[in-house]
């Protein structure tokens, strides 16, 4: 048995502003960084021997975090595969202007971005050939990344419906453990 730890960045300054992040690069508030933390302080006390995160900032700030406090030795592999989805001609919108079949649903086409299905359709096969090894040789991993990319993994994971899919929220600074 290992522990996979999915841990949601904190507040970032596009969060804080109401806009679709997506791909650009927001780095954390101060209250995102406590977040982090605050996160990091409910993970397993165990011996964690992966951080998987994304290549952007918000990702890295957060488990940088998670490092500090948790004082950790381990392997940190950062992958544009668990990045959040491309929000397209929607990148940097108030969240308001965006419809709510573009922002949670399934497969909804989305101009020159993604929709949920295309990144559980990166993130999915990333799981299952660079972390699901891993977990399966008893490794405790945690996976520092956006609320999309691990809405997608949690699809997989939990077997959720495309129907229901749009109804899992993870927020900021969330954390969610699994034993594999």
């Amino acid at each position: 048995m290992a522990y996979l730890a999915l841990v949601r960045h904190g507040q970032s300054e596009y969060n804080v502003r109401n806009l679709e992040c997506g791909w650009i690069d927001s780095p954390l508030t101060e209250f995102g960084h406590q977040q982090a933390r605050e996160a990091a302080e409910k993970l397993p006390k165990i011996k964690w021997d992966y951080l998987f995160e994304s290549d952007l900032t918000r990702s890295h700030q957060t488990s940088d975090e998670i490092i500090k406090v948790l004082k950790l030795d381990l392997i940190r592999i950062s992958s544009p595969a668990i990045k959040e989805r491309n929000y397209g001609i929607y990148a940097g919108k108030d969240k308001g202007e965006v419809s709510q079949d573009v922002r949670r649903g399934w497969d909804v086409v989305v101009s020159g971005g993604e929709n949920l299905k295309q990144v559980y359709e990166r993130v999915v096969p990333y799981y299952q050939t660079e972390i699901l090894p891993k977990l399966k040789d008893g490794k405790n991993i945690i996976i520092s990344a956006h609320g999309n990319s691990l809405r997608a993994l949690v699809k997989y994971l939990d077997n959720i419906s495309d129907a229901d899919i749009v109804n899992v929220e993870l927020p900021p600074g969330s954390l969610k453990v699994y034993c594999i």
